[in-house]
């Protein structure tokens, strides 16, 4: 007696989503920015509901292939690649991820990207850094634009380290910081001090010196943290907590003695 066909499971239905979609970016049918078919249409397509449709599409939103815009419709991904931020947050919280560990993090990868950008940058890639610093410089005074204007530069560079893998690490780093680094920023006085790190950094990259670019990249973070947490312990005295004990002698020492 012949057995009854098996319904394919949830799982099934998901990875037949993720292929489909993924079958249409390599045949060029679907590119980054672009919106995606109606859900009728593509459910209709693979044969199957609507609701395993949208699981589907909720796997890819997760993973970073695709975005919601809600009232408008899913589009594929067309910023820098990443890899999901709230993958990053969700194992933070389950590990307790410090903050010295994700500026280690940073160090190790954004050193090497440094020496690899001083190695394989295009001029199309100087002058964005070039345009970045001169940006930094001109708001210095404009926590929020300069912070803006930080993270372009360092998306730049890893751009222009010709390894989208890397690159994609350091972007889901620094986009889970990001937020962290909005809340404390507006209390930095040292922003003209990191805008001429940043040149130093850029004037390493554009002479394809990968030893120096690496060097300054690693000072700059190491500078980059020491502040951070000062203005953390600024911002917990500010709101009256009591248990704050950073201070701000590191970061001033590191910020004045250049």
């Amino acid at each position: 007696m012949a057995r009854p066909k098996r319904d394919p499971s949830e799982t099934d239905r998901t990875r037949q989503v993720v292929n489909h979609i993924s079958n249409l970016l390599k045949k060029g049918e679907l590119h980054p920015g672009d919106r995606i078919p109606p859900e009728r249409e593509l459910a209709r397509a693979l044969k199957i509901s609507r609701a395993s449709l949208r699981t589907g599409i909720g796997y890819l939103v997760a993973m970073g292939v695709m975005k919601v815009r809600h009232g408008v419709g899913t589009f594929i991904q067309d910023g820098p690649a990443e890899f999901n931020k709230g993958s990053l947050d969700l194992m933070s919280t389950l590990h307790g991820f410090k903050p010295w560990q994700m500026f280690e993090a940073r160090r190790i990868l954004e050193s090497s990207l440094a020496a690899l950008a001083a190695e394989r940058a295009k001029e199309e890639h100087h002058v964005a850094l070039a345009e970045q610093v001169a940006e930094m410089f001109a708001i210095a005074d404009d926590h929020e634009a300069f912070l803006r204007h930080d993270v372009q530069f360092h998306r730049t560079i890893a751009q222009a380290s010709g390894n989208p893998i890397l690159a994609a690490l350091i972007e889901t780093i620094t986009t889970a910081m990001y937020e962290q680094r909005l809340k404390t920023v507006r209390r930095a006085n040292y922003l003209r001090r990191m805008a001429e790190m940043h040149r130093d950094i850029y004037r390493a990259i554009r002479a394809h010196d990968p030893a120096e670019a690496q060097r300054q990249m690693e000072l700059h973070l190491n500078v980059a943290e020491d502040a951070q947490k000062s203005e953390v312990a600024t911002l917990h005295r500010a709101n009256g907590n009591g248990h704050a004990t950073e201070r701000h002698t590191v970061a001033s020492r590191n910020l004045t003695s250049r």
